[in-house]
């Protein structure tokens, strides 16, 4: 367990630290705890938080719900009050997030509880490489966000094969894929030394993949998630028997999504009146299935690119401007 015996960090107790913890929205009880108790990496929770919006933004720029909601008060607002795909989506990117935060700040010397990685020697390693330079310390951030993220989930009590237990365990499994997916994409990482360039030498780290990796990643996951339903024994089972059990690398969800088509406060979604889209295409970003059968509206606009670049010794690349009248398309 990560919440170490309060008397060996007595600096944690220090008068003042409290309030920053009861001031952070949105922390349950055993959360404020663990605030308390690692105040330093509440800073890089927050920076975990952020990559993770932006990342789903990314992800989702072309679909009806875009990751975007109605209600300013949370991150997610009420999209979330629904166990849908993509409340799955973002349950398992945010987790993500916060081992990606975690794990980085940890090889940076920026936390007093966590160091360099300390991931034994792969075995696939050729003999002369050198294994040991300071790799980002994956399963301390994958250990914490498991603390930290699953409390929330972890101290509520509700009724064996109740829809809110149902939902509970679709949180903890949507958190874990998110953590493994941090996990499972870290690779190995090698520099050469050696005299002018040569590669005689190697040292060898573990490194994060790039979070945009784990973002692919947890889309392909949201693309084939498994609908769940409660048992009375309390545990999620398949909707439709046909498909494959998940896996704890899968997400899962236990509600339809809505169609996110037209504005409505109850479910948070923004509706696609006035989202951009692509008229010659037949996904999901193109107007017939943007636009949800609306129609759509044509307008010109105008955009600036450079152009004309030229190379000037030495060394600076000048470009003209160029513009473009280009037709868009809104939906109605």
């Amino acid at each position: 367990s990560l919440a170490m015996n309060p008397i060996q960090r007595p600096e944690m107790y220090i008068i003042g630290a409290q309030p920053v913890c009861s001031q952070l929205p949105g922390l349950s009880p055993g959360q404020r705890k663990l605030c308390q108790l690692y105040q330093e990496h509440m800073v890089f929770i927050g920076e975990g938080a952020r990559s993770a919006i932006k990342e789903c933004q990314y992800q989702f720029r072309q679909r009806r719900w875009n990751c975007s909601t109605v209600d300013n008060t949370s991150v997610f607002g009420r999209v979330m009050k629904i166990g849908s795909r993509e409340t799955a989506f973002t349950y398992a990117v945010s987790a993500a997030g916060v081992v990606n935060a975690i794990s980085r700040a940890c090889r940076e010397g920026e936390l007093s509880s966590c160091g360099c990685s300390r991931t034994a020697r792969p075995k696939d390693l050729p003999r002369d490489w050198l294994w040991g330079g300071c790799g980002d310390n994956v399963e301390y951030g994958y250990r914490f966000a498991k603390e930290f993220v699953d409390a929330k989930e972890r101290e509520k009590n509700y009724v064996r094969g109740s829809e809110e237990q149902a939902r509970m365990l679709m949180n903890l499994q949507n958190n874990e894929a998110g953590r493994r997916a941090v996990y499972k994409l870290a690779d190995v990482a090698c520099k050469c030394h050696g005299v002018s360039g040569s590669c005689s030498l190697k040292t060898c780290w573990l490194q994060l993949a790039d979070f945009r990796k784990v973002g692919d990643l947890l889309k392909e996951k949201y693309d084939s998630a498994a609908a769940m339903r409660i048992s009375r024994k309390g545990k999620l089972e398949l909707v439709n028997n046909r498909f494959n059990v998940p896996t704890q690398e899968d997400l899962v969800y236990v509600d339809p999504s809505p169609d996110y088509c037209l504005r409505n406060e109850t479910t948070g979604s923004l509706g696609t009146q006035g989202r951009l889209c692509n008229k010659t295409s037949e996904g999901m970003d193109g107007c017939e299935l943007m636009c949800c059968g609306r129609g759509y509206d044509q307008f010109k606009s105008v955009q600036v690119e450079r152009c004309h670049c030229k190379f000037h010794w030495c060394c600076y690349v000048k470009c003209k401007k160029c513009t473009e009248i280009v037709d868009q398309y809104v939906c109605k």
